[in-house]
C-alpha cells in the first residue's frame, strides 16, 4: 500500500516516468499486492472460525447459565455483553491480521468512545440503571410490577430497556434509567397476597347482618386462605354510606379472579337480602312563585 502511494507523489510531481522504472514499481508492487490477498484470506478465514466459535461459546455458556441457579435476565444480559465483546476483539484481530496498524485504530476507538459518552448520557444512565436492576433484583421475569404509572408482567430485562406485558396485552418498554431511580412495587415477590376491598352500605343497614352476610360469602371460596386472618370491620363512615372492609388472603395467582367473583356475588347477595349500596345523587327542587315564573334550585 505504501508503494502505491509513493507511485501516485512520483506521478503527480513528476512529468516522466521512464518504463524501466514503471516495471520496477510494479515488480515491487506485486509482492506487496500479493501479500494483501493472502492476509486478506486469512482474515476472512479467521471471521468465519471465529464466529462459530464465539457461538459455540455463547451455546456453552447459555447451557450452564440455565443448570445454575443464575436469574433468567442476569445470564442473557452476560450472554449480550460476552458476544458484543468477542466481537469487537474479533474484528480487531482481523484488522491485525490485514496488516493495519491497530495501536491508532484503538486509541481512535478509545477517543470516540469518549466523545460518544458524553453524548449518549441518557444512554449510559439506562445501561448503568440495567446492570443495578440486574444485580439488586427488586424484580425478576415473571414478576408483576408496578412502576409509577405503568405495570405488567416483566417479559425481559435487557441492558438499556425493561419489557412489561399488561394484563390487556400491552408492550410497555421502560428505560432502566429512570426505572433503577424510581419506587417499585412487586406484586408477585411474595407468594400469598392480602386482597382488600370496601363496600358501602347504607346508614339504615343491619351493621351486624351485613358482616355476617359477607363472611359467609368470603368462606365459600377455597382460594381463599382460612388459616390466615379474615376480617369485616367498619373502616369508615362517609358521606353517604358506611364503608365496610373486608381483608383476606390469597395465592398470588388467584387474586384477580378471587376479586371479581366476590364482587359479582357481594352485590347478588345484597340484592337478595334487600341491601342497597349506595350512590351519590343530585336532587332537583322546582319552586313556583304567585307570578308563575319558576326558580329552579339545585
Amino acid at each position: 500500500m505504501n508503494l502505491l502511494f509513493g507511485f501516485l507523489a512520483t506521478s503527480g510531481t513528476s512529468n516522466e516516468i521512464t518504463t524501466k522504472e514503471a516495471i520496477t514499481w510494479i515488480e515491487k508492487l506485486i509482492p506487496a499486492l500479493i501479500t494483501l490477498g493472502k492476509n486478506l484470506v486469512f482474515a476472512l478465514i479467521f471471521i468465519v472460525i471465529a464466529r462459530r466459535l464465539i457461538r459455540w461459546l455463547k451455546k456453552i455458556l447459555d447451557r450452564s447459565f440455565k443448570r445454575s441457579s443464575l436469574d433468567e435476565g442476569v445470564s442473557k444480559f452476560l450472554l449480550s455483553l460476552i458476544s458484543v465483546s468477542l466481537n469487537i476483539l474479533m474484528v480487531i484481530v482481523a484488522i491485525n491480521i490485514i496488516g493495519i496498524a491497530t495501536g491508532s485504530l484503538v486509541a481512535l476507538l478509545g477517543s470516540a468512545g469518549l466523545t460518544l459518552g458524553l453524548a449518549l448520557q441518557g444512554s449510559l444512565q439506562n445501561f448503568a440503571g440495567g446492570v443495578l436492576i440486574l444485580i439488586m433484583k427488586p424484580f425478576r421475569i415473571g414478576d408483576y410490577i408496578i412502576a409509577g404509572a405503568d405495570e405488567g408482567t416483566v417479559t425481559g430485562i435487557d441492558i438499556f430497556y425493561t419489557k412489561l406485558l399488561t394484563i390487556d396485552n400491552r408492550k410497555i418498554v421502560i428505560p432502566n434509567g429512570g426505572l433503577s431511580n424510581q419506587s417499585i412495587i412487586n406484586v408477585t415477590n411474595e407468594e400469598n397476597r392480602r386482597l382488600d376491598l370496601s363496600i358501602p352500605i347504607e346508614y339504615s343497614a343491619n351493621i351486624k347482618q351485613v358482616k355476617e352476610l359477607l363472611f359467609a360469602i368470603i368462606m365459600q371460596y377455597d382460594s381463599v386462605l382460612k388459616e390466615q386472618p379474615i376480617d369485616v370491620f367498619v373502616s369508615e363512615f362517609a358521606d353517604s354510606a358506611i364503608l365496610i372492609g373486608v381483608r383476606m388472603w390469597t395465592k398470588k395467582e388467584d387474586y384477580w379472579q378471587l376479586k371479581w367473583a366476590l364482587l359479582e356475588e357481594i352485590k347478588e347477595r345484597f340484592d337478595e337480602n334487600h341491601i342497597s349500596i349506595p350512590f351519590n345523587q343530585l336532587d332537583v327542587t322546582i319552586r313556583t312563585d304567585l307570578s308563575g315564573s319558576s326558580n329552579l334550585i339545585k
